[in-house]
């Protein structure tokens, strides 16, 4: 099983909770637990280690043009010191999976994948997809995963907790990134974006530094009331905050038109991989569409479980949860778009063999107040 490079200094926190995350033995939640760590991301601030992600690096004459043809959003249209969120399809418009793609220069490119998929997503980069074969030759592609830490600090809190280290940190705006800046004293690339709903910023740095970063960033959240945060709170925050999760709300089953994420795919680009597919569903209909649920009868509808309309079977729940912000047993489920179904109708979710009655419910369940300078 794959460990963080903070793996050895978990052992000093009491009351951890260790699981195999996708191949990785990451934490859970902390002493905490997960509701208080969601509170404090949402009330305060939260640090979470998510080394697991994967990191590759994209250079060469031609790589703007490669990557733009790779994924569904404009990377032409990228600027220095930008990120872009965006997804990496298959022919037939389903997903490989989404990314994160930040511009260094016009050649130089920092592409972060998933953790699960990076073997995968790599082989797609380099060799797999249909325009592999045809590449310039001239482009170079690194997996920088094994060398990388990767910190995100969340929550309303975050710029105060991390200007204390990081001066320059409060220029950068949303989905703007430093190339190279001070942390503590060490280089690392800090870029402002999360997977929370909330305000807060993702960290890279080279393994060696790990723990000195993760100890630093520590001490300065400790005056604001941070707490070190696991996978667990992730998830309940990005649900609410309705970011998708590859292998629910997205998949090589599922297209980002059925996700709602058509703001993502720039069908007006002269060609990426699967803009014929997505561009016929996009005429023809979408046949399915990820909505929000909020249950009637209190249960927690899981992934997989079946959605029915009356005796229909109309689809089934990507993710759910008992959302810890609103304290309600909520989700989100695809489900077919000709059932005429609008907000406040009620469907049924089957869970353990029983039908629990939820309505439709606009989405995301929670929102955060922007900043005044967004």
């Amino acid at each position: 099983m794959h460990q963080s490079p903070l793996h050895d200094e978990y052992a000093a926190y009491e009351g951890i909770r260790m699981i195999d995350f996708g191949g990785w033995e990451l934490p859970v939640h902390f002493a905490a637990g997960i509701v208080a760590e969601h509170h404090a991301v949402r009330q305060k601030a939260g640090l979470f280690d998510i080394s697991h992600m994967g990191e590759c690096m994209v250079t060469g004459p031609g790589a703007s043009e490669y990557l733009d043809y790779l994924v569904t959003n404009s990377v032409a249209a990228m600027e220095d010191g930008q990120l872009v969120y965006t997804l990496m399809c298959y022919p037939n418009g389903t997903v490989v999976d989404d990314l994160i793609v930040y511009r260094l220069g016009p050649d130089e490119y920092w592409v972060v994948m998933n953790a699960a998929n990076t073997e995968k997503d790599l082989a797609w980069i380099t060799r797999d997809n249909p325009k592999a074969a045809s590449k310039d030759t001239g482009i170079e592609i690194v997996d920088f995963s094994p060398h990388t830490t990767q910190l995100a600090l969340q929550g309303p809190l975050a710029e105060k907790i991390l200007a204390k280290v990081c001066p320059d940190a409060p220029k950068l705006t949303f989905f703007r990134f430093l190339p190279d800046t001070l942390v503590a004293g060490m280089r690392c690339m800090v870029s402002r974006n999360g997977y929370t709903g909330e305000d807060g910023f993702e960290i890279y740095c080279d393994n060696e530094h790990a723990v000195l970063l993760w100890r630093a960033l520590i001490e300065a959240g400790n005056e604001f009331g941070m707490l070190p945060c696991g996978l667990g709170a992730r998830d309940t925050l990005r649900l609410e905050a309705k970011l998708p999760l590859y292998g629910h709300e997205i998949s090589d089953g599922i297209t980002p038109l059925e996700a709602n994420l058509g703001v993502f795919v720039k069908l007006e680009k002269s060609d990426f991989c699967g803009k014929e597919a997505l561009s016929e569903q996009h005429l023809r209909g979408i046949p399915r569409s990820l909505r929000g649920i909020e249950m009637l009868d209190p249960s927690v509808p899981r992934n997989g479980y079946r959605v029915y309309l009356g005796e229909a079977d109309i689809g089934f729940v990507t993710s759910g949860t008992k959302s810890p912000t609103l304290g309600i047993f909520c989700g989100y489920v695809l489900i077919d778009r000709n059932c005429g179904l609008s907000f406040g109708d009620t469907v049924e979710v089957e869970i353990h063999g029983k039908r629990r009655k939820a309505r439709l419910v606009k989405t995301p369940f929670y929102k955060r107040t922007p900043r005044r300078s967004e």
